[in-house]
């Protein structure tokens, strides 16, 4: 129950964040991002599963086409008049017959993994759009700078039009390291299903990216917190 990541349970979640932080900051863009990020889960959980049954119209084909090209491949070494002779088996090695032979090879593995190479390019595609959204979350707290609370300053003016309290950027930074942490979550989700090299390193590398994020948050969240001191 507990050893594979539930997708229903990170949506849950996500929309749990994403109404406290439209609570705590109405019509933010963090909030935005959020409501995108929670869109994205939700499309994440039926790609994934897609992703996990084979596509038996494609393999039907895949599987006749490789057939009929054995077939044929057979019936042309079988057509080969073979010999003892070392120099009518170095003929054979190297007449077009052998070549459209070995070429014919490559393209029976070519069509036996087009399948897995469909799955695994959507995936990508898929994790591409959650490192960007990873890369959103990063500019909305870049502007976010703690050093600016000094001594006797109880507020720093985020905007031209809005300020922001010390708790209330403590708990914007902090929502944005939720995001990131769930972003990663989303990312997993792809390798519940798709046992793919490529896909799995593909997801390693956005869990790699969030949680640098993180850290760098963090750091800000820890200056906040020495300054209240």
């Amino acid at each position: 129950m507990y050893r594979r990541l539930d997708g229903a349970h990170i949506v849950e979640t996500l929309d749990l964040v994403q109404r406290r932080i439209e609570e705590r900051f109405p019509g933010s863009g963090l909030s935005q991002v959020g409501g995108e990020l929670l869109a994205v889960a939700r499309e994440a959980i039926g790609r994934a599963v897609d992703l996990s049954r084979p596509n038996l119209p494609l393999r039907i084909a895949s599987g006749l086409v490789i057939a009929l090209m054995m077939a044929l491949g057979v019936g042309a070494l079988l057509s080969l008049k073979l010999s003892a002779d070392p120099r009518t088996l170095t003929d054979l090695m190297q007449s077009q017959a052998i070549q459209n032979f070995v070429f014919l090879g490559v393209a029976v593995v070519f069509l036996a993994t087009v399948d897995t190479r469909l799955k695994r390019g959507r995936a990508l595609q898929a994790l591409h759009e959650l490192r960007s959204i990873a890369h959103v979350v990063d500019m909305h707290q870049l502007g976010k700078a703690p050093n600016e609370f000094l001594p006797g300053r109880e507020e720093i003016q985020v905007t031209p039009d809005r300020r922001m309290a010390r708790a209330d950027l403590a708990r914007y930074l902090d929502y944005c390291t939720d995001l990131l942490s769930l972003t990663s979550k989303v990312a997993a989700l792809y390798v519940e299903h798709l046992q793919d090299p490529v896909v799995l390193e593909a997801v390693n590398d956005v869990e790699n990216l969030t949680a640098g994020l993180s850290r760098k948050i963090w750091q800000k969240i820890a200056i906040l917190d020495t300054a209240t001191r």
